[in-house]
């Protein structure tokens, strides 16, 4: 079936920010291939972006961006530095397009707690079968759908997963918001199954439930958009970038005594451990707990000196 819209491949629009390599020697960084920030990177003129196709959906989704939600989109872009490194630093490593990072600003606005009216979690939107299914723990004590490092990788590995599959990066987008399952009903039913050309799934738009036909038309006009904001009368985030060193405490530590420890606010340890649902760590395990860059050896110090003062106490 023909697309009803007149289509225009522009070049690609690359994510235009400034990686922020934290320098952080000691942070133990959770990454799959345990690299810091900054290295193993494909270079940018290497790296693969997603392709811009304007047409009346993109367009419309472009105006109510810089009309009626322009607050909204300015708030998106406000947390764009705190998690955007983040996600682009994993995504070059791959090889995949840089620019899969508005996916997730589209899913939650970039925000790790975040809840849909689904029972879809954290930065990426994992509902729980699948977060499981991708590795992530989700049970009273951890759920790892709020942790923006195990859930970024997770992530991705499913979008790569879901490119494999459809050989299209809109496809897949579209799957990951309708699930495959639906997406290859329509694939199957309107376009005779094919796979590998991004044109496909705006021949099959009509045929895809009313919110997937949004997905990527929003995907993309955020794509234009966020690459260069202030082009567009927006503003750039200002917002500090997700830093941390990674120090393995004992089970039922809690992260309010941690703060105590580093002296600083009980919310600077909650937000590098959204994922911690009941404010300590898990019992029984010595668990990975992410500190502010720095202050790794003042945790340390402070368990050891805990542990002196309880093996003085039981002495006596």
């Amino acid at each position: 079936m023909g697309s009803p819209f007149k289509r225009m491949a522009l070049p690609a629009v690359g994510l235009l920010m400034v990686l922020v390599a934290a320098s952080r020697p000691d942070v133990a960084d959770d990454g799959a291939d345990g690299l810091p920030y900054g290295e193993g990177l494909i270079p940018v003129s290497l790296a693969p972006q997603l392709p811009v196709q304007m047409n009346e959906r993109v367009e419309k989704w472009i105006g109510r961006f810089q009309t009626v939600q322009r607050a909204e989109f300015q708030r998106i872009l406000d947390r764009q530095g705190i998690f955007s490194g983040l996600i682009v630093d994993r995504l070059r490593r791959r090889g995949m397009p840089e620019d899969l990072v508005f996916l997730a600003m589209m899913e939650s606005g970039l925000h790790p707690r975040a809840v849909s009216r689904a029972s879809a979690v954290g930065v990426w939107q994992f509902m729980s079968p699948t977060a499981l299914q991708y590795g992530l723990r989700v049970d009273e004590w951890v759920d790892e759908r709020q942790d923006p490092v195990r859930a970024t990788d997770a992530a991705l590995d499913y979008l790569q997963w879901l490119h494999d599959h459809y050989r299209s990066w809109y496809l897949a987008a579209a799957a990951y918001n309708a699930g495959p399952g639906r997406v290859d009903h329509v694939l199957n039913r309107y376009a005779d199954g094919r796979r590998g050309e991004e044109e496909i799934y705006w021949d099959v738009i009509q045929h895809l439930p009313r919110e997937t036909r949004e997905y990527v038309p929003r995907l993309v006009a955020a794509m234009v958009l966020g690459s260069d904001p202030e082009s567009f009368g927006f503003e750039a985030s200002a917002a500090a970038p997700y830093q941390y060193e990674t120090v393995f405490v004992p089970g039922s530590t809690s992260l309010r005594r941690i703060a105590l420890a580093l002296g600083v606010p009980h919310d600077v340890i909650r937000d590098l451990n959204p994922h911690l649902m009941r404010d300590v760590t898990p019992p029984g395990e010595t668990y990975a707990v992410r500190v502010p860059p720095r202050t790794a050896s003042l945790v340390v110090a402070s368990i050891d000196e805990i542990r002196r003062r309880r093996g003085v106490r039981n002495a006596d």
